[in-house]
């Protein structure tokens, strides 16, 4: 039987969702409605056998994490708060499963709407039949992945994707700190099941108790739409009415409320943290209720009132009070659902408009449903000998039977948030039934239909069944079940799964301590500020229409009717500041420090230690005998010393060590051949002080394919620094002179003399700095040319169309003074040379090509060199 509940509504989910269009649109409604109507029957049969029969019952299914210190096992526990908290859900599931036969009858997606209600309900029976925390947060997942696919099940509606979203992301802000709490649990006590934790909690720190019961608390808040993470509520309004009735009545809005009564046990180890509970609960009871008051639509109405319902659940917890807890959220199950129920069936009579300003008169057309959402109203407001008058109006009186501060303080606060429950429950009221009419005359009369049929009306019996049987728990079941629940004679929790501390016990207090004139102030304060609305609203309409229409009456409705703009502030800083501070977190830490210390610190820290380990190759004998000698004393060091686990790490660390300081002494300069497929001409990469140059060059050694490589002996390091130099100084001229000519263009297109004469000045020095630099480039390049041995190509962008036309060659260059010659100096061959000697020999290297001065100096056979081996 116990197996049963939780298998049947995820096998109705499965029938309906991967085989609807096997059993047909009729086939998927009866099964899946089949299935949770005989899951609600058994759980009725386990209320009586767990709860007053107090037979607690555990079932271990299979092991689930099995480690050598942890353990999870998938099992389930039917105790006193499971089976009390399954009545509601499964009988509202139940109810809104035939609602929707007829509710979403032209629904062209049936199949799946009734698939996404049965895995809800089986997602909420993991949550509040799990034995463990890890168990729990399944179907704490499971709940908000249904609510996602109900509240987008329109998903056509921009609206209804955007509102699902806002409650998916909302949610998870609350899951992040359940998942930190669990690892505070597992942490301090090593385990997660529920008999584990319980009995281990008061022997734990009582500020470790702190911090889990905070983090649970705000998954508390987040999914239980507590204030400052009760944005997503009034959006997800925009799923099905079925959907809201189910989720945002009686189901996944409680799992926040049944996770802390479920770990009272824990948290009534901290006083901190229950009255944290109390002030959260009653700050949002006053704030949901203003803000329900100047809300136009009917749906959003019912659902701040569900989150004023749900911050006195959470004052109840604070004060200790888990079974008045307990009895409210089954006793608002009833009558909210009942609530949404019969919005829905209003809408479904006005053809989908949730404006209740454009109602009126319906009391005529849709008897039924104005009594129900009278009877729900009224239980709503805690109206005498209704359901909610048992649990609401008690939790207001255990808070005054406290007798402290706080105690008081949310007294008077909860009592303020009852008046204006009072007040939007009379106005949703008064406007949809009794106001005179103000929707469209098509709501009322449609000549087009025969016998002049009225458009709004009643709906058929699945519409109308569910509304009578929730208005006879809405009127009844308080009653019955008071006793049962706040009984002072009750045993139905003594099984412990509601805890309360001796020292926090106010039953006693709240029944007999607590002035009757408290105990009836609620109810005054209710029927005097309802009188005093109506007798506005009828009788002085046009002060109360002048007030509106004020500067002062528009301010005040517009931030009410905004919400205090927690959104607007949200976005503009809260927002605003974690995408900022998640884009400087990818700036810095992805594409910053990582790739610093990842792809590309690593390839460069093995380039370089393999550098240095080559470079100890110097093939000299004296320099191996070095090694050795280091090698093996370190060596025999560690081997005295014990250290063999360090021999091979100070090894690597001298090897880097001699191999670095040995590249920078004696090989400043490394040349690095690279042959690309697309160039006939190798590249040389030149290593100066860990800088790097790179430019062309061709072989002139025997063995032009690069095999017979120049050794760096033969190379000029000073020569080769002093060319790489000068190509980076010619290509800084070439690009200011660039700069210089465009800006000069630009001065005459704009026709300004005295700007384009300045320009002009300044090309010409440009230009003049740019063809010193050229020939400068020029001499130097013959000059490592014949010193090493390669020809290296003039740089192509000395060619380009953006050069002056002409560059003056090497035979310009001046190196004794590093000045520029003249035409005439040149034709004349005059050179500034200290001495005649140096003179001729200058002149007579001038006229020597690269291939003489190699065959000259190297003696060898130079073969020939033709287009394909990239030489001249």
């Amino acid at each position: 039987m116990y197996l049963s509940i939780i298998i049947l509504p995820l096998l109705g989910s499965i029938v309906s969702g991967f085989f609807g269009r096997k059993v047909g649109i009729s086939g998927a409604q009866l099964i899946t409605s089949s299935c949770v109507i005989i899951t609600t029957l058994l759980s009725a049969l386990c209320f009586v056998e767990v709860g007053f029969n107090n037979i607690p019952v555990t079932m271990n299914l299979f092991r689930w994490i099995d480690s050598e210190w942890f353990n999870i096992i998938w099992g389930f526990q039917f105790d006193s708060l499971t089976v009390s908290m399954l009545i509601p859900v499964l009988i509202i599931s139940s109810l809104v499963h035939i609602y929707s036969i007829s509710y979403m009858s032209n629904d062209p997606h049936i199949q799946r709407f009734f698939s996404y209600l049965s895995l809800f309900t089986f997602m909420m029976i993991i949550l509040v039949t799990g034995n463990n925390y890890l168990l729990m947060f399944v179907g704490w997942e499971g709940v908000g992945v249904c609510s996602y696919l109900l509240v987008s099940f329109w998903f056509t509606r921009i609206a209804a994707n955007q509102s699902s979203i806002s409650a998916f992301l909302a949610n998870r802000v609350g899951d992040c700190f359940v998942v930190i709490g669990m690892f505070a649990i597992l942490w301090s006590l090593g385990n997660l099941d529920y008999a584990t934790v319980f009995s281990l909690a008061p022997y734990i720190n009582s500020n470790v108790v702190l911090i889990i019961g905070i983090c649970l608390l705000i998954g508390a808040m987040a999914k239980s739409s507590q204030v400052g993470l009760h944005v997503w509520l009034p959006m997800a309004m925009e799923g099905p009415t079925p959907v809201s009735a189910l989720i945002h009545a009686a189901t996944m809005v409680t799992a926040g409320v049944y996770l802390l009564m479920r770990s009272s046990p824990l948290i009534e180890y901290n006083s901190t943290l229950l009255l944290l509970c109390l002030w959260l609960g009653g700050i949002t009871t006053v704030f949901s209720s203003m803000i329900g008051l100047f809300q136009q639509d009917i749906k959003k109405v019912i659902a701040y009132s569900t989150m004023s319902q749900l911050g006195m659940m959470v004052i109840a917890i604070g004060l200790s009070s888990y079974n008045v807890a307990l009895f409210h959220l089954i006793n608002h199950a009833f009558y909210k659902a009942l609530l949404f129920l019969g919005a829905g069936s209003v809408i479904h009579a006005v053809a989908d408009n949730q404006d209740f300003r454009k109602f009126g008169g319906l009391i005529s057309y849709l008897p039924l449903t104005y009594s129900v959402m009278l009877i729900a109203s009224l239980s709503l407001v805690a109206f005498p000998f209704m359901t909610g008058f048992y649990s609401k109006d008690f939790i207001l009186e255990s808070a005054y039977g406290q007798f402290s501060f706080s105690g008081v303080a949310i007294y008077i606060i909860a009592t303020i948030g009852a008046i204006f429950t009072t007040l939007y429950s009379v106005k949703v009221l008064y406007l949809t039934f009794l106001a005179n009419p103000n929707g469209p005359k098509v709501y009322y009369l449609l000549d087009s239909f025969p016998r002049n049929t009225k458009y709004a009306h009643e709906g058929d019996l699945f519409l109308t069944l569910p509304l009578v049987i929730l208005a006879l728990f809405s009127i009844f079941f308080g009653f019955i079940t008071k006793d049962i629940f706040i009984g002072l004679g009750s045993n139905f929790f003594v099984d412990n799964s509601l805890f309360i501390h001796p020292i926090h016990e106010i039953m006693i207090d709240t029944e007999f301590a607590v002035p009757v004139l408290f105990k009836l102030l609620p109810f005054i304060f209710t029927i005097s500020f309802s009188i005093i609305a109506l007798t506005l609203s009828e009788l002085l309409s046009e002060l109360v229409i002048y007030f509106k229409l004020s500067r002062l009456g528009y301010n005040i409705f517009g931030f009410f009717n905004q919400r205090f703009l927690i959104e607007f502030f949200y976005n503009k800083y809260i927002t605003n500041l974690i995408l900022n501070l998640g884009g400087q977190i990818t700036k810095i830490l992805d594409k910053g420090s990582i790739e610093l210390f990842g792809p590309f610190g690593l390839e460069k820290g093995l380039v370089r230690l393999s550098k240095n380990i080559s470079s100890l190759s110097t093939s000299h004998v004296t320099t191996y005998a070095l090694y050795i000698l280091v090698g093996f004393t370190i060596y025999l060091v560690c081997y005295f010393l014990q250290l063999d686990l360090w021999l091979i790490l100070i090894i690597i660390i001298m090897l880097w060590m001699i191999g670095d300081g040995y590249s920078s002494a004696d090989h400043a300069i490394e040349i690095n051949y690279n042959y690309s497929n697309k160039q006939k001409t190798p590249r040389i990469y030149i290593y100066n002080d860990k800088k790097m140059f790179s430019t062309s060059a061709a072989f002139l050694y025997p063995g032009n394919d690069g095999n017979d490589r120049p050794s760096l002996n033969d190379l000029d390091k000073e020569v080769l620094e002093k060319f790489v130099k000068a190509e980076e100084e010619v290509k800084t001229a070439l690009n200011e002179y660039i700069a210089a000519n465009q800006a000069h263009g630009k001065a005459q297109e704009l026709n300004n003399p005295a700007e384009e004469s300045r320009l002009h000045e300044e090309l010409k020095d440009k230009e003049k700095d740019l063809q010193f630099k050229a020939a400068k480039y020029e001499h130097t390049r013959e000059e490592v040319q014949h010193k090493s041995g390669l020809y290296f190509e003039r740089d192509k962008s000395l060619d380009s169309t953006y050069a002056p036309s002409w560059l003056p060659g090497a035979e310009y260059y001046d190196p004794v003074n590093d000045r520029l010659k003249d035409d005439s100096e040149v034709s004349a061959g005059v050179d500034n040379s200290e001495s005649p000697a140096v003179h001729e020999e200058e002149k007579s290297k001038s006229k020597e090509s690269p291939l003489d001065y190699v065959i000259e100096n190297k003696n060898c056979e130079m073969p020939p060199i033709s287009e394909s081996d990239g030489g001249d």
